[in-house]
């Protein structure tokens, strides 16, 4: 049996495997790039370059909705089967094994459109599979140590795996990314001998996003050793009774159904920000992937530092004021999305090449990779503060149900209002909606849980 701190140390590596499928695929290359090249493919159709950024938007929207809807309906019997069962670590292995090759497919997205639509689906299973197999490595949280130190732990994780985005983007913009003119961030076409007129080194984001999950997923297999006890295969039916049960149960707590609520409306709006972020950048600021790359470092560097901050906070005052701090900083991050364009500072007309939009969504990005760092960690917290350790996969599993159960909301409020208005920029307009109403929630929440209620 592995140790107690290698045990620790096992459950966070598993955020630093996964982080890059976020950091590079959903946020800062791969989505900046489907959405060029999908835009492209509008403007060769006869839309407007208008147009065909709303339509890429659009697009990109309506698939996020689709895989958030089979995360939420999957999560919750997931989660139960697994701790029905005994063992919880095969349920990763296998959801990984659907993940690794979803990957890597990025790679087959060439500049001209071609396998546009494939690689669009296995990107979003892709994620799908990654959520699952997270929802179910939360689930082990409860078992690393008391908790009073679950804080500390899960906000220790949570900045683990920011720091390894940081360090992927790096090497991706150092030694892949290609800009407009096929050259890296150092100036050198893509390493490897990678064509930059193919866009090989952006398209290599799949297999990076691939190898680096088995590099630092190993470490987590050998040392998150389950505790010993029956293996066992209980009946669907079984856990899905017991899942009613629990559903039913939640009338008669106020506290955990008003947070899993909020948590519903707040983690969807956090995950418009990450996947419309790079695209907006794209879209509306005209960025390029190295430039948005470069966004990326910013943002994941304050999420590792201010993660870290907000564990430390968390074990001192507790999950709730950390997530009551955090959701204000995001809600200011879509007022400056929403109110700056390349033209206009809320409605000021800009001068012509002002930096100002620049810099404005550099701090943007800093508070969307910190505030949602610290969302994520502390949110684990009062998860755990709310469940039965005896059933952390099914607690977790409704939590994961409640991020997802709309999470195709935000997206498909997004695509509706980008669709009607025309603009990119107003379709964020509802994510603002969404963080008032969670922090509304919030204040039925009690900030410690209420099993000992």
């Amino acid at each position: 049996m592995a140790s107690a701190r290698k045990r620790i140390w096992g459950w966070m590596l598993f955020d630093l495997a996964q982080q890059p499928y976020a950091t590079l695929g959903l946020t800062f290359v791969f989505s900046p790039y489907f959405a060029e090249v999908a835009s492209r493919v509008g403007q060769a159709e006869g839309l407007s370059p208008q147009a065909a950024g709303a339509q890429a938007q659009s697009l990109w929207g309506a698939a996020q909705t689709v895989a958030g809807l089979v995360v939420a309906l999957t999560a919750p019997l997931l989660g139960a089967y697994a701790d029905a069962s005994g063992r919880k670590m095969p349920w990763i292995i296998a959801l990984s094994a659907i993940y690794l090759p979803c990957a890597w497919a990025l790679w087959f997205l060439h500049p001209d459109g071609t396998y546009l639509w494939p690689v669009l689906v296995l990107f979003w299973l892709g994620f799908a599979a990654g959520e699952a197999a997270l929802n179910i490595n939360n689930a082990q949280l409860p078992s690393l140590a008391p908790e009073s130190e679950i804080g500390r732990i899960s906000g220790s994780g949570a900045a683990l795996g920011y720091w390894g985005g940081v360090l992927s983007l790096v090497l991706m913009l150092l030694l892949l990314a290609e800009d407009g003119t096929g050259r890296t961030l150092l100036g050198q076409p893509p390493a490897f001998g990678l064509d930059p007129d193919a866009r090989e080194g952006t398209r290599s984001v799949g297999p990076l996003i691939a190898l680096w999950f088995m590099a630092f997923g190993l470490p987590y297999v050998l040392w998150m050793r389950e505790p010993p006890g029956p293996a066992r295969r209980p009946p669907v039916r079984e856990v899905w009774r017991g899942l009613g049960a629990t559903l039913r149960d939640l009338r008669g707590r106020p506290s955990l159904l008003s947070f899993l609520l909020a948590s519903m409306l707040y983690r969807d709006g956090l995950g418009a920000l990450y996947s419309f972020g790079g695209i907006y950048a794209t879209l509306i600021l005209g960025w390029s992937v190295v430039q948005i790359g470069l966004f990326g470092i910013v943002a994941a560097i304050a999420a590792a530092i201010l993660t870290w901050a907000g564990g430390l906070a968390d074990q001192r005052l507790g999950p709730k004021p950390v997530i009551v701090a955090a959701c204000w900083a995001l809600l200011l991050v879509c007022g400056v999305i929403v109110g700056v364009s390349r033209e206009t500072l809320f409605g000021w007309p800009l001068a012509e090449g002002s930096r100002v939009p620049d810099v404005l969504f550099y701090l943007c990005g800093a508070l969307i990779g910190g505030a949602g760092g610290a969302i994520y960690s502390a949110s684990r917290t009062l998860m755990v503060r709310h469940a039965d350790p005896a059933r952390a996969g099914e607690a977790f599993g409704l939590f994961a149900l409640s991020g997802r159960a709309t999470a195709f909301l935000a997206p498909a409020l997004i695509a509706a209002c980008t669709a009607v208005t025309g603009s990119a920029q107003m379709g964020f307009l509802p994510v603002i909606l969404l963080f008032l109403l969670g922090l509304g929630l919030l204040t039925f929440t009690h900030p410690q849980g209420d099993r000992a209620r």
